[in-house]
């Protein structure tokens, strides 16, 4: 019996854009990281017009969920794949002004987007590190709270990414996953209209890069689906980890916890 073929979503392993040798992830993460280089100047005008401004409600959703960590003044939190910023502020909101608050670490490896995301961080107690989110410079259990804001799916393998935050959170630490998704049915017919035909164009009118809007929805199809990466977030040690479904299952929110 010739056993069924999985969809590519299944099977992905990390992102790879249009040209990069799906084996080789080294290729996808320069192309990524470049990708991201050539897009920073217009990026927060792009996500706010294409989202509608749900991105900041989307944002300001993930942190709240956060909020009884992010309140202890000891606490460390990390931003991975920070972009300019937007999640990290939406969690210093909930961060205690005190003398003795632990920073917020805001993580990228696209130095256009982190260079952006330290001109907003300024007036706060936040410190933007320039690394790879596979291979990040920071001591393992060190690390109370990792979130992720539309970045995860970038990287060039899920279960190292998944893996590392494993490695770098402390017992009991937790990671907030804020991701796209691909729903089905009607809302799923809808989103793949506007997502793969009208998005495109419009952020490569804006961006001047047709090529970065292009790989957005393809990125998002490969991505997993809730199923499958609560699956992977459970094989790499994590416990109680849930979906949240934000904007009609457009985007959703993984929760999970270091045991």
């Amino acid at each position: 019996m010739t056993p069924a073929i999985k969809p590519e979503h299944e099977l992905s392993t990390g992102a790879r854009p249009t040209g990069v040798t799906p084996s080789d992830e080294q290729a996808a993460a320069i192309a990524v990281q470049q990708m991201f280089d050539t897009i920073a100047p217009t990026y927060d005008r792009a996500n706010h017009i294409l989202s509608a401004g749900l991105d900041r409600w989307m944002w300001s959703r993930a942190a709240r969920a956060f909020r009884p960590i992010l309140q202890r003044p000891e606490a460390i939190a990390l931003d991975l794949c920070c972009g300019t910023g937007d999640m990290t502020l939406a969690l210093q909101k909930h961060r205690p002004v005190t003398p003795t608050s632990a920073p917020i670490l805001a993580v990228d490896f696209s130095h256009q987007m982190l260079s952006r995301g330290a001109e907003k961080f300024a007036p706060y107690n936040i410190i933007p590190i320039e690394a790879d989110a596979l291979h990040l410079p920071l001591a393992s259990g060190s690390i109370d709270l990792v979130t992720s804001a539309f970045g995860f799916r970038n990287l060039a393998n899920y279960e190292e990414g998944l893996a590392e935050l494993h490695r770098i959170l402390r017992p009991g630490g937790q990671i907030g996953i804020l991701e796209c998704n691909q729903p089905e049915g009607l809302i799923g017919a809808l989103y793949n209209l506007y997502f793969k035909g009208v998005l495109p164009r419009i952020g490569g009118l804006i961006s001047g890069d047709f090529s970065a809007y292009s790989y957005l929805p393809a990125s998002v199809e490969r991505f997993p689906r809730p199923r499958r990466m609560l699956q992977l977030i459970a094989d790499a040690g994590f416990i109680n980890a849930t979906w949240t479904s934000y904007t009609l299952g457009t985007a959703g929110l993984y929760r999970a916890t270091k045991p």
